[in-house]
């Protein structure tokens, strides 16, 4: 996909499902020569200090910014073990004794985590998908319940999935989720978790979706077809221009009709 694809796609997804965050492009770099060749040709920002995963995702959303980070960038402990940053070890089996019944149980649920392959992921980029210059591993999408309902309602017609199964985590929701996407090659719908509700930002009716990069034209055509054919991208109403319209079709009551002076100018 090139960036102008990535800026179409951007501008159908925020315009017709009325998005209040860009969505967001993950990068993940394994390849030396390929982080080498984005650090020359792209216009991105490093954090002063470091950062955790969904506040560097903070600027690719809503400023608009091209964040890069590396290790040494990455100041949270659990998005360092899910990108493979770091190991297993008795901190980070302490750091979630607070969600669980017994620390053999946090042990047990740190295991069971998303992870990437330990030590493979050189630096992870996050961009605004029409800035993006690069096929997204992932997109990651901030939005309320029913913006998420037509993204993934689309996304099982286009990849003929059904049901979906999501990934939620009590820990790592961002980091997690969108390593859970790459990695199981599906979309997720996962919720915030401590950290990215409190760090991250993340608004208390907002709920994260994130899709496959090379999934998302499928997406978008699905959306771009129903626009076409029934005059608007809302599923609950279909020709209605508001993604998630809430008129009951039996309320005989919240109905509209055109004004006289419109009648007779088409008469």
């Amino acid at each position: 996909m090139s960036q102008s694809q990535n800026a179409h796609m951007q501008s159908v997804l925020m315009n017709e499902l009325r998005l209040m965050h860009y969505p967001i492009a993950v990068k993940f770099f394994f390849d030396e020569a390929e982080l080498e060749r984005f650090k020359a040709e792209a216009d991105y920002y490093l954090p002063v200090k470091p950062l955790t995963f969904c506040q560097a995702e903070i600027g690719a959303r809503m400023e608009g910014l091209s964040v890069l980070m590396e290790p040494d960038r990455l100041g949270c402990t659990n998005a360092k073990f899910v990108f493979g940053w770091k190991p297993l070890d008795e901190g980070e089996v302490k750091s979630h004794r607070k969600y669980v019944t017994s620390m053999e149980q946090a042990e047990k649920f740190v295991k069971s985590k998303p992870r990437l392959e330990e030590g493979r992921l050189l630096a992870v980029a996050v961009t605004p998908l029409g800035k993006s210059t690069f096929v997204p591993d992932v997109v990651h999408f901030y939005c309320d319940n029913m913006q998420a309902y037509h993204i993934l309602d689309d996304w099982m017609a286009a990849n003929d999935v059904h049901p979906l199964r999501p990934n939620v985590t009590m820990n790592s929701a961002a980091c997690g989720g969108n390593v859970f996407a790459y990695n199981a090659n599906q979309a997720n719908l996962y919720l915030a978790c401590s950290g990215s509700y409190n760090s991250g930002k993340t608004e208390r009716g907002e709920i994260n979706v994130s899709i496959p990069g090379a999934q998302l034209p499928g997406v978008v055509k699905r959306l771009e077809e129903r626009v076409a054919e029934k005059g608007g991208a809302s599923i609950t109403r279909l020709g209605e221009p508001f993604p998630g319209g809430d008129i009951c079709k039996n309320c005989p009551l919240i109905t509209f009709k055109k004004g006289k002076a419109e009648e007779g100018a088409q008469a």
